[in-house]
């Protein structure tokens, strides 16, 4: 009676009603995240039940305000939560969050002596005894817990020591997850007084409380052992995993400069389950860039983008095999992206060069599909900075002009799958300091932040040496990342892809260590609720740009007015030393730059090439700088010879002259042979040579 006083009827059966219908989710496990990580249909549906993604890292406290230099701060490491004392020791706290969740991705690498040798320590549901323990290196990459690919370090040709460390093991938590790291060699948060500098990145869902989630023990390594196999075998094997009914639609044929080639496909209720393309061109590299892969569902253009770039090969091909794509030696390029449609797609190759494009092999496999409330469009854009300034040189505290680079900005729900970067740099030094910033749902701090463009890709410490075979992260060519060059970074999102309900943005900073001019290319993949499809569009009219192979393409040589900056010169060889061009602000430099070459011995040779569109015969002046630790050498232009004193007490800009130089049409040789001075560097720094016609 009560009850009937207190709610009319109509409310009482909504009531029971609503209850009725209340979902009751199977229970998250480490079984089940397994699972969903080997079935590619799983980013294709939104997320029921929901969870959140967000991340720990050890991104510099001082990233606080977008106003202020600090917001690109870059003391990115031994940064923590807290430091707790327990039994008389140190743990310095990672990560601490509340529960239902699972940490879905860990990455970790180290600096400074004994480094990596802490213990690692996670401990779940408030327990005071950790139920995972060991060596940092041991817990990430080492087989502590589970072997490779889901314990794995890159690049199997860097030294251990100089990787990035990725665990893909989930560890699901009911209630509670902390992680600690115990090391008596830490000294400050961001190791600015040396000692032990700990990098890291912890990617994490939490879900609703009403969702049960089993908590992760050392038992579960034993329980799920037969699943832990069988998805080890299928990430190593990148196992297609085809559904039955498969068919297969060929898209093949000549495209003329300006002209497309589509194939509309109307088995209803499908989705695409992979595609193989291979192009043949005069300049196939240009082709890669500007011939244009795009496709619609159900009449909504959701990809579009340089059909290099949606491979993850870029503008040159690069082999790699991931979960997701796959790029052969042969220039064969295929994908295992599930897109879901309704009604009909229409993949579309559309030539924006100014070459005939051949498609001599373009497959499209489709299955069936079962579309349903939480279905989702896949989709896939890019954009390219070109001729990308990328100011001064940087410091810690963030001088030097950093900024924000807008990778990709979407509206409405939908999930996060993953991103890549085309690029090439200009300069000898590293171009990717910067943090990824990823704001969800109009958050007005990012609620992932990290700790370097190569730690959010998995590697570490700039290193260019290739790795191609991990299922989630790939560097198909890093030969850009310390010297003038092209670079190819990677990163696909399984367990730790990031749903949203309104909107995501994407933001990676750039932060080039030196003053340069690049060309900057980001290619991203999600997933849009068919509700928000058409409130996104996207521009691909750069990828007509022509595409850098070489340096000068973006930094010529050419004398302009009869002057080249010694930064503009190409370094053809050195027999020894290191070679860059520096970047200060406020020694002197025309355009704050110089060339510096450094720790060469006597006699050692070096060749630079600068170029004119006229002959003459001029008298040149050499501009260079003097310090204490720069050195005596021979400097000539196309075989005419002068030598410099740069050694001084204080640092100065000082000129020498040689006369009589026959510039040629073309390209000129300026050759340098060190002369022994007894300094420790030996440098040689040139800022600009300038010429007066006789």
């Amino acid at each position: 009676m009560k009850l009937f006083a207190k709610y009319s009827m109509p409310a009482i059966l909504i009531l029971l009603l609503a209850a009725s219908c209340a979902k009751n989710y199977p229970p998250v496990t480490m079984g089940t995240l397994l699972d969903e990580m080997v079935n590619r249909e799983a980013l294709a549906q939104y997320p029921d039940p929901y969870f959140e993604c967000k991340q720990f890292s050890s991104y510099d406290r001082a990233t606080v305000d977008p106003g202020d230099k600090s917001w690109f701060a870059n003391w990115d490491r031994s940064m923590f939560i807290r430091i707790d004392s327990l039994n008389g020791k140190k743990e310095y706290v990672l990560m601490d969050t509340k529960g239902p969740g699972a940490i879905v991705r860990f990455w970790m690498t180290f600096a400074g002596e004994n480094s990596g040798k802490g213990i690692m320590r996670i401990y779940l549901d408030n327990d005071s005894v950790p139920v995972i323990e060991g060596s940092a290196f041991d817990v990430i990459s080492n087989g502590l817990l589970v072997g490779a690919p889901l314990s794995a370090s890159v690049s199997d040709s860097t030294k251990y020591e100089m990787r990035g460390h990725n665990l893909y093991l989930p560890i699901p938590y009911a209630r509670h997850c902390k992680v600690t790291y115990e090391s008596e060699n830490i000294k400050d948060a961001g190791a600015k007084t040396g000692g032990e500098a700990v990098y890291y990145n912890i990617n994490y869902r939490t879900y609703a409380k009403k969702v049960v989630v089993h908590t992760y023990s050392l038992q579960d390594l034993t329980t799920y052992q037969p699943e832990i196999i069988k998805v080890q075998q299928k990430l190593q094997s990148k196992d297609a995993m085809f559904p039955e009914n498969i068919v297969t639609d060929n898209l093949n044929g000549n495209i003329a400069a300006g002209k497309s080639i589509e194939k509309i496909i109307t088995n209803k209720s499908s989705a695409i389950r992979g595609l193989k393309f291979k192009l043949e061109a005069d300049k196939l590299e240009q082709a890669l860039r500007s011939t244009i892969l795009e496709i619609s569902f159900d009449g909504n253009t959701t990809v579009k983008c340089p059909i290099g770039d949606f491979f993850g090969t870029g503008y040159q091909i690069r082999k790699s095999s991931t979960w997701y794509t796959k790029v052969e030696e042969d220039g064969t390029m295929s994908c295992l992206w599930v897109m879901p449609y309704k009604k009909e797609c229409t993949v579309k190759i559309l030539n924006m060069g100014d070459q005939e494009v051949k498609v001599i092999k373009g497959d499209i496999i489709t299955a069936p599909y079962n579309w349903d409330g939480n279905t989702m469009y896949f989709g896939s854009s890019w954009k390219q900075f070109t001729d990308l300034k990328t100011g001064e040189m940087k410091n810690n505290e963030g001088d030097g002009d950093p900024f924000d680079i807008n990778y990709v900005e979407l509206k409405g729900k939908g999930v996060y799958a993953g991103d890549g970067i085309t690029l090439f740099n200009t300069v000898y030094a590293w171009w990717g300091e910067g943090d990824e910033k990823v704001y969800v749902d109009n958050e007005t701090f990012p609620s992932h932040i990290g700790t370097g463009t190569e730690d959010y890709y998995g590697y570490a410490w700039c290193r260019p040496e290739k790795f191609i075979d991990h299922p989630f992260i790939s560097q198909p060519d890093g030969s850009g990342n310390f010297d003038p060059g092209y670079t190819v970074n990677l990163r696909f999102r399984g367990l730790d892809a990031i749903p949203f309900r309104q909107a995501i943005k994407f933001d990676m900073e750039m932060w080039h260590w030196t003053k340069a001019i690049i060309n900057f290319a980001p290619v991203t993949f999600w997933y849009i609720s068919p509700d928000n499809v058409k409130d996104n569009s996207f521009d691909v009219k750069d990828a007509m740009e022509p595409v850098v192979l070489e340096r000068k393409q973006l930094i010529s040589p050419l004398l302009t007015e009869n002057k080249i900056e010694a930064e503009n010169l190409n370094m053809e060889e050195k027999t020894d030393g290191y070679f860059h061009y520096g970047n200060a602000v406020g020694r002197g430099w025309s355009n704050n730059m110089q060339m510096i070459w450094r720790n060469a011995k006597s006699e050692s040779k070096l060749h630079l090439t600068f170029e004119s569109e006229n002959e003459m015969t001029a008298d040149a002046t050499v501009v260079y700088s003097k310090g204490k630790e720069y050195g005596k050498y021979k400097i000539s232009i196309n075989g005419r010879e002068t030598m410099i004193n740069s050694d001084d007490k204080e640092f100065n800009i000082a000129n020498a002259t040689i006369n009589n130089i026959a510039v040629k049409k073309g390209k000129n040789d300026i050759s340098i042979t060190l002369l022994s001075s007894g300094k420790k560097e030996n440098l040689v720094g040139i800022d600009y040579i300038s010429f007066v016609k006789k």
